[in-house]
């Protein structure tokens, strides 16, 4: 008889019940980011009738701008967050941008316009200067892609050239000079809600594409683990090339926009734009470090950034505070990012 016996009055010991143990249901990251969003637009209500004595929320006109302005962003951000999923960086999307603007437009001119670019070349159907800026942001981004993955060169030191390299090319393609008086049919492609339907079309693909497709699990691979992506068969060079495709592909889609936005191509065209799609992309959520981000969050962290934007105009707030409130959260942004890291890490 057992120790438990003779103190029991013989009756075995019952049997050990596994108990379940609580998880803590975590948040998608795309909610806590909308609870972000949510939270800054009620900071600007309040403040709007603290201090202008408006709403903010209420103005659907202000709404529809704000809109309407990050949706070029939002464009970029798509093609950037995919190449910041590969662990990488483009700092060349605002550049490409302008010279993307410039070429699209020197061949969307009038054709009674006497101080054309290219005078043989007016009056040229619609598609010919859109196909023309998607081949110079295109180009842009393959020579980006085989700096990187053939040259061994850091991505910030490749996409830093072009970003040089390819503002100036922009000043020089007309000395300096501006180009005007495009035709109506290119115009109407900034005109409206287009940009914005633009945008969402370009988000929705590419969100399928890293969700559900052989080229999002790449993508998602090499940003995790390089190495193992090698060994796993992976072409990572020509899939890098791809990415960065993409995003220099994007970017020139961008200029069109914005030159048509604008009706009119200037080599001033994107500055900081590359820095803007970057914040949107890490505010989203997009890891740094790589092999983490969705575009659904990129989306969010475009319209956090519009928010602001619109909430410090609407309050009258100096553009240079907002620059510094701006760069603030980026920086907290990528502390979050850091934090995650570590934790994910230790678990």
């Amino acid at each position: 008889m057992t120790l438990h016996e003779a103190t029991h009055g013989g009756v075995p010991p019952a049997p050990a019940v596994d108990r379940p143990t609580k998880r803590r249901r975590k948040l998608p990251t795309e909610i806590s980011i909308l609870l972000v969003l949510v939270g800054i637009a009620l900071v600007f209500e309040a403040l709007g009738w603290l201090l202008v004595g408006q709403s903010f929320l209420a103005n659907k006109q202000r709404l529809i701008v704000m809109i309407l302005q990050v949706s070029v962003i939002g464009i970029i951000a798509v093609g950037v967050t995919q190449v910041i999923i590969t662990s990488g960086v483009d700092l060349s999307s605002g550049s490409v941008v302008a010279f993307t603007a410039m070429v699209a437009a020197s061949l969307a001119q009038n054709p009674d316009y006497a101080r054309a670019v290219y005078p043989s070349l007016t009056g040229l159907p619609v598609i010919v200067p859109v196909i023309a800026g998607l081949l110079v942001g295109l180009g842009a981004g393959l020579v980006n892609g085989w700096l990187i993955a053939y040259t061994g060169i850091p991505p910030f030191i490749a996409t830093l050239g072009m970003m040089v390299a390819a503002r100036g090319a922009a000043k020089w393609y007309t000395g300096g000079q501006p180009v005007s008086m495009l035709s109506d049919s290119y115009a109407a492609i900034g005109g409206g809600a287009t940009p914005v339907i633009i945008f969402l079309v370009v988000a929705l693909i590419f969100h399928v594409a890293l969700r559900y497709t052989r080229y999002g699990k790449f993508t998602y691979a090499i940003g995790a683990n390089r190495q193992a992506a090698v060994v796993s068969g992976i072409n990572v060079a020509r899939h890098l090339i791809l990415v960065y495709a993409i995003a220099g592909t994007l970017s020139g889609l961008a200029g069109i926009v914005t030159s048509a936005r604008a009706v009119s191509g200037q080599a001033g065209m994107g500055v900081s734009y590359e820095l803007d799609a970057i914040a949107a992309a890490v505010i989203g959520g997009t890891s740094l470090a790589g092999g983490v981000g969705r575009i659904t969050g990129t989306v969010i962290g475009v319209i956090i950034l519009g928010v602001m934007t619109s909430g410090f105009t609407f309050l009258r707030i100096d553009a240079y505070y907002q620059e510094i409130v701006k760069g603030v959260i980026i920086v907290a942004a990528v502390i979050v990012d850091q934090y995650r890291q570590r934790k994910r890490a230790r678990a």
